[in-house]
């Protein structure tokens, strides 16, 4: 079969990750928003812009942390739909579930500046996370399990977004465990591309020691 372009894609495909890349801009864009407002604080030259960094500056970290999460999960979503051509009811589940969990992390998000602390606001931002890795890892399973929807012979790794949930799992667990360390085990996130490399060593020892 000759492997179609991604200009072959199905208008009901192009349409519904429209629709995807839009929910992410909107997550954007309300995570700004708080922002956006604090610039209402300085009503004239004399008043210190410094000083309301300062003094808002649980609100730049939450808004920093959450655009590079929500960054991060968009281009994996990306890259697993780079080859994908037509949908399925699949496919479309696990979509509008991720921009479900997408869309609803400023509404953590915004907690965390004066909540942060308590364990509520970990589970709801963590859990968030945890959730929209978690339908990335079955989306990519949708995508692996049906050929006709792909242009590429093979389907997507799941181990990138099923590593990434167990992570944001695993950092909410610490956290909870040990909540002197807040939101510090998100750091975790950072070891991903090591613990996906150690995952697929694991079958490869198996078939090496077999043989």
């Amino acid at each position: 079969m000759h492997p179609r372009g991604q200009g072959a894609r199905s208008r009901d495909l192009e349409r519904l990750l429209t629709f995807v890349d839009a929910v992410a801009a909107v997550a954007i864009t309300l995570l700004v928003l708080p922002l956006v407002d604090l610039a209402g604080e300085v009503h004239s030259s004399r008043d210190s812009v410094s000083d309301l960094i300062a003094s808002h500056a649980g609100r730049f970290w939450a808004f920093a942390l959450s655009f590079i999460v929500i960054a991060r999960l968009w281009l994996a979503q990306h890259d697993l739909m780079r080859s994908v051509i037509a949908q399925n009811r699949a496919v479309v589940a696990c979509l509008i579930m991720w921009s479900l969990a997408i869309v609803f992390l400023p509404f953590p998000t915004a907690l965390l500046p004066v909540g942060g602390d308590q364990a509520v606001t970990k589970v709801l931002y963590m859990g968030t996370l945890a959730i929209a890795s978690t339908f990335l890892a079955l989306l990519a399973v949708a995508v692996g399990r049906t050929r006709s929807i792909r242009e590429t012979e093979h389907g997507p790794p799941v181990a990138p977004a099923a590593v990434t949930a167990a992570l944001f799992t695993i950092a909410l667990v610490i956290s909870l465990v040990f909540p002197v360390v807040g939101y510090f085990p998100l750091v975790l996130l950072v070891a991903t591309d090591f613990a996906v490399d150690a995952v697929r060593r694991v079958p490869r020892r198996g078939r090496d020691d077999m043989a």
